[in-house]
């Protein structure tokens, strides 16, 4: 019985005896690195396929080899018979941190490039700038009131117009990004409250595997901590009452309403985030037969 072994350094074959052949990756840093992220992708690595040619019946207990070895769920094969140090091989431990960290940068690097996570950049600052343009709004009226406003009332006039050009172009900005990246969530949320959605998951895969009752009340945890410790009543919906229905509805079906589009929020994002499939006019369509019946009660 033979078992292989990926280590950072190298590929092992080995049985109850020892190791009986290896192959060892080049002491290169970006040779290395190249591995390690290939492994992480869960690719087989040409040293693997090559290593594995000369012999039958090996075993491994990485779910990347089941197409090249016979999966074994245990993990501790042969652990007291082998213990595989890089020092023996000739590579360092100094080496091993250079390559992690450089492997840890250009997983950082990945996240920060993915689409949902520039959403969620957009979104926050539109919302801060949108507050500091009301800010700048409201004191530029206050200024105007007095008699004769000081001149340099200008510069806070030039000053918001700039702010509102660019809270107007981030607004286009994130209605593009949320088209590509979330259509489903974007046709039934709207892209503004699509990518709020996504900013208050975290990501677009974690709305995507958060229940739509906890989608109902996103954004209203402090409610939700009061009504726990107490004081007040469950909160009915947090940031999805910035949807346009529920502005058309009587207060007492906002609750059903909220339910209602969280439910299809769920959904889209799920579509979105998945399968990447067009639900856009079905999600549509069921929200206002939905809608209907809700209204009629």
């Amino acid at each position: 019985m033979y078992h292989i072994v990926t280590k950072w350094f190298g590929v092992f074959i080995y049985n109850d005896k020892g190791v009986v052949k290896h192959l060892l990756f080049p002491k290169d840093e970006d040779e290395l690195v190249k591995r390690l992220v290939s492994i992480k992708k869960g690719e087989v690595l040409d040293e693997e396929k090559e290593l594995i040619k000369e012999f039958k019946d090996v075993f491994a207990s990485d779910v990347r080899l089941a197409n090249i070895a016979t999966l074994i769920h245990e993990k501790k094969v042969f652990k007291d018979v082998v213990e595989l140090k890089p020092e023996d091989y000739g590579f360092t431990l100094d080496l091993l941190n250079r390559v992690s960290s450089r492997v840890a940068e250009m997983e950082i690097k990945e996240k920060l490039e993915k689409k949902d996570l520039q959403i969620i950049q957009m979104i926050k600052s539109f919302d801060e700038l949108k507050g500091f343009l009301n800010i700048l709004s409201e004191r530029l009226e206050e200024w105007k009131s007095l008699p004769s406003p000081d001149e340099s009332i200008n510069m806070i006039v030039q000053l918001r117009d700039e702010i509102k050009k660019t809270v107007e172009s981030l607004e286009e900005s994130i209605k593009e990004k949320m088209q590509e990246v979330a259509p489903n969530l974007s046709a039934v949320a709207g892209p503004l409250l699509g990518a709020c959605l996504i900013m208050l998951a975290g990501a677009l895969e974690r709305l995507a595997l958060l229940p739509s009752s906890t989608i109902q009340i996103i954004g209203a945890e402090k409610a939700l901590f009061r009504y726990k410790h107490g004081e007040g009543t469950p909160p009915k919906h947090g940031v999805i009452f910035q949807h346009h229905l529920m502005r058309r509805v009587k207060p007492s079906q906002r609750g059903k309403v909220a339910r209602l589009v969280a439910a299809k929020c769920a959904t889209a994002a799920k579509a979105d985030a998945f399968t990447k499939r067009d639900l856009t006019e079905f999600l549509k369509e069921e929200i206002s037969s939905r809608l209907k019946e809700i209204k009629n009660v």
